[in-house]
């Protein structure tokens, strides 16, 4: 139990139970509980560091029989602890978490048939009572977990009992064995009569009987794809993922937030501006939207807890904005978006992807170019399809479906049955070039010194140096020949240009910014909230003349004069002044002839024109 004025941050932590009976913070949405039981057996797909595993760790709380006696401690004071439903404590409870099993291939069945019968052991022996040992043995001599579940169910049926199944991370194994092992490892996994596959068949068996058995089913997870290729669709059940009512059941409304930022501030725990604090984290954290019909947008989870554990007293915001472990979370999925891996018979990577650009034993898939387009637009326009197979990710609507599931775009707006997808924050678009920055060094068409760019982006934002980081990455590319095939349009050309400028953590980098009746095609607002000591901030405008067009000094300086009358625009925008007054801004016009950076030049205005 706390010993503060305040609640601590339960960063990391995804025991509902533990989170409770220590008093740690917890923002109540126990009120899901409720239309959640409109539906017997549910999928739910969310982001990374989202919360699901608290979630279900909600669900196992409060459904669970053996956690009856504690429903006032743990329950207490929340919405369904006012007013609980009859399924309360009714349940024998069977949780799974796939994301601690092993995804070697050549142990992978064997870790996860001992996975499974160690949990389903573990249920049998704390309900005791209702399963007898005759009966618990006649389940667990089985070999399969296939052949454990079809018994359960079989004997629970008979018995009466009411059986809850909770599957957490049920695509995770798959997912990196996929990354990592190639699509031939995985599809052995997935198709055919493997055990994975005769998992989920099980689960489908106990689902289709009435009488007892497999009563409720809840699984979560990071796409639909795993479940679509072991059960040819989620046909046993409801994917509530795109429903308006369950957009916010995972991450903070900001309205929530707001009620956060206040605790903390009315207990004298922060130390730093709370308007400056929901800022930051609105840039960064927020614009979640799963369902066209939601009203509002949600937080990340994870990332407000990070960030607010950092800034509580004797704290300071964190010197990296995006947490570590978003990072890496991310980073299993990013071949899965840009290289493709096909594993032979020795165990080396083969060239097998249909249509993507091969360099030594990796390639870019067929997708790469929709995922520099949509670097570069900041938006797409899609129908997010509830599921497809892996087969069918090269299908345009089916790629953009798995970024947004993926959290990578979310929803805008919807028009006329089209839905509009968008990058929602700076730790996404950061995420995104670092994908875009890692697919062209994976295949060895671009490798940068990404310490050396780093260091020229800190001068830049501390002493108004920019011309070194243009001519870095003008060099880079006039050096490194292989890049040129891949910059070809203006989009394209800002979209890699921000890729390599986002490296620096001293900008908020934004793309197609509306400044006085404008859209300055890429800014660089410097990050005073975390680093005070910053003076210099730069709207870039480019200008883009074909290859095949000509270059002359006259259309340069023609595509300059242009850029620069937008620029002088731009940099009067009042918003600018009034929200970084010791800031200085400048103007960086670019005029780009195919790939060739053939002039750059500064401009800015005295504060008096602003």
């Amino acid at each position: 139990m706390s010993t503060t004025s305040y609640p601590l941050i339960p960063y990391g932590w995804a025991d509902f139970r533990a989170i409770r009976l220590e008093g740690r913070l917890y923002v109540d949405k126990t009120h899901f509980i409720r239309p959640l039981e409109n539906e017997r057996f549910t999928f739910l797909i969310r982001p990374r560091r989202f919360g699901k595993s608290c979630w279900l760790s909600l669900l196992e709380n409060y459904y669970d029989r053996k956690w009856a006696d504690e429903f006032e401690q743990v329950f207490g004071g929340t919405d369904i602890g006012r007013n609980p439903t009859d399924n309360r404590h009714s349940f024998v409870v069977l949780r799974f978490d796939f994301s601690v099993v092993n995804d070697e291939p050549e142990t992978l069945e064997q870790e996860f048939e001992d996975y499974c019968h160690l949990e389903i052991e573990e249920a049998l022996e704390r309900n005791a009572d209702l399963f007898p040992a005759p009966a618990a043995h006649g389940v667990l001599d089985h070999p399969s977990a296939s052949g454990k579940l079809n018994a359960l169910f079989r004997d629970a049926r008979k018995r009466g009992i009411r059986l809850f199944v909770l599957i957490d991370e049920y695509d995770n194994f798959a997912n990196t064995l996929l990354a990592h092992h190639g699509a031939q490892a995985y599809q052995k996994l997935t198709h055919g009569s493997g055990f994975y596959r005769n998992f989920f068949a099980a689960l489908k068996g106990g689902a289709g009987r009435s009488g007892g058995g497999l009563e409720r089913l809840f699984i979560t997870g990071v796409s639909p794809i795993t479940l679509d290729d072991v059960t040819s669709g989620f046909n046993i059940g409801k994917n509530i993922s795109l429903l308006p009512e369950f957009n916010a059941v995972l991450g903070f409304a900001e309205g929530e937030v707001r009620d956060l930022v206040k605790t903390y501030r009315d207990a004298g725990a922060l130390d730093i501006d709370p308007d400056a604090a929901l800022e930051v984290m609105r840039d960064w954290y927020d614009g979640y939207r799963f369902a066209k019909g939601a009203d509002e947008t949600v937080y990340n989870t994870d990332m407000v807890l990070y960030f607010l554990d950092a800034v509580l007293p004797n704290k300071h915001m964190p010197d990296d904005l995006i947490d570590v472990n978003v990072r890496i979370d991310y980073g299993k999925l990013r071949h899965l978006l840009t290289v493709s891996r096909q594993m032979g018979d020795s165990g080396r990577a083969e060239d097998t992807t249909r249509g993507g650009e091969t360099a030594g034993s990796v390639q870019l898939n067929g997708n790469f170019d929709l995922l520099r387009q949509v670097i570069g637009e900041g938006q797409a326009h899609a129908d997010i399809q509830s599921s497809f197979p892996l087969e069918r990710l090269d299908q345009r609507d089916n790629f953009l479906s798995l970024l947004h599931y993926f959290g990578l775009l979310s929803i805008r707006d919807s028009a006329a049955g089209r839905t509009r997808l968008h990058i929602p924050n700076q730790t996404v678009r950061r995420l995104l070039y670092g994908h875009l920055r890692d697919a062209y060094d994976d295949v060895g068409i671009l490798s940068v010194d990404m310490l050396a760019l780093a260091d020229l982006l800190w001068r830049m934002a501390l002493h108004g140096e920019w011309r070194p980081v243009l001519d870095f990455l003008r060099d880079a590319i006039a050096t490194q020949t292989s890049i040129r095939d891949y910059l070809e349009g203006e989009k394209i050309i800002q979209g890699f240009l921000a890729a390599y400028l986002g490296v620096s953590r001293h900008f908020l980098l934004r793309t197609e910014v509306e400044l006085n009746k404008g859209f300055a095609d890429i800014s660089l607002e410097p990050l005073v909230a975390q680093f005070p000591e910053l003076r210099h901030g730069y709207l870039i405008e480019l200008k883009y003349i074909k290859r095949g067009e000509e270059a002359s000094d006259s259309v340069v300086q023609a595509a300059v004069q242009n850029a620069e009358g937008q620029l002088r625009r731009y940099l009067a925008d009042q918003r600018l002044a009034r929200q970084y007054p010791s800031v200085r801004f400048s103007g960086l016009a670019m005029v780009f002839h195919g790939w060739e950076m053939v002039l750059a030049t500064s401009i800015t205005v005295d504060s008096s024109d602003r």
